[in-house]
């Protein structure tokens, strides 16, 4: 059974388009079929990190939203840009970035049930084993579909007051729409901190498993979103925590 995995943060910056293009990409690798749409409507990004040039989409998910086209004709493969090969595929989905499109998305908001149709859709059209829903950080009408239809939610937050504030409000929102599995994620954290100890702390506090925790990066912040990380650097330690949340996706 396909299942649909939302990758979500209260605020921004938390580096989760970075997390959604390194799981997608850890689990296609594995040889699934991955899809990943992009939701951040106001402020897409992830096509950077699959190398797709935003002049190469002709079709966007802002095209499909307003019945323009079908959900599939905006799906690029993108897996020879990340040097996914045989059986594995990855998909991406990506929003607009021109700005006439942003500001009409943003005046005239779209249909949620379309959006959720379209995930139905692609899943079924592509044969997806996974879909990766990258969000839009916050909360919002848009945001709950992306929560309520997920078999597994991870939210991304970083050790900061306004992170765990937020991470909290999102949770409880999580929970009353009954969201089949939750996981935590902690991101770049910085070097003094203990990790163990850090992780223990989180997980008493939300009642949740954290799924990984994540040194702030050099290397990530070097790379500047050219690209998914776990391609470039496969035996880097983030590399491996990557791999270690993409299985307890799979085992769910």
């Amino acid at each position: 059974m396909p299942k649909v995995v939302s990758i979500h943060s209260y605020r921004g910056g938390t580096g989760k388009s970075n997390f959604t293009a390194n799981l997608a990409t850890t689990i296609a690798l594995q040889g699934k079929r991955v899809g990943v749409v992009d939701t951040d409507v106001p402020s897409p990004g992830i096509h950077n990190l699959f190398c797709l040039e935003p002049e190469q989409t002709h079709k966007t998910l802002n095209n499909y939203l307003w019945g323009e086209s079908s959900i599939a004709e905006t799906a690029y493969d993108v897996s020879a840009n990340v040097g996914v090969e045989g059986t594995g595929k990855l998909f991406l989905v990506p929003s607009s970035v021109k700005a006439d499109d942003i500001a009409r998305i943003l005046k005239d908001s779209y249909d949620v049930k379309l959006m959720h149709d379209g995930f139905r859709n692609l899943v079924k059209t592509l044969q997806l084993d996974y879909l990766f829903i990258d969000t839009h950080p916050g909360l919002s009408k848009e945001t709950f579909l992306s929560i309520a239809i997920s078999h597994v939610l991870i939210l991304i937050l970083r050790p900061d007051k306004q992170d765990y504030q937020g991470t909290a409000v999102t949770m409880d929102v999580a929970r009353q729409l009954n969201v089949r599995k939750m996981l935590l994620a902690i991101n770049k954290v910085h070097s003094k901190l203990n990790l163990d100890a850090l992780k223990q702390k989180v997980e008493e506090a939300y009642g949740e498993t954290v799924a990984g925790v994540f040194p702030l990066s050099e290397d990530m912040v070097q790379l500047a979103s050219e690209g998914v990380f776990c391609v470039k650097y496969p035996d880097h330690s983030l590399s491996q925590e990557f791999r270690k949340v993409a299985q307890q996706i799979v085992e769910v």
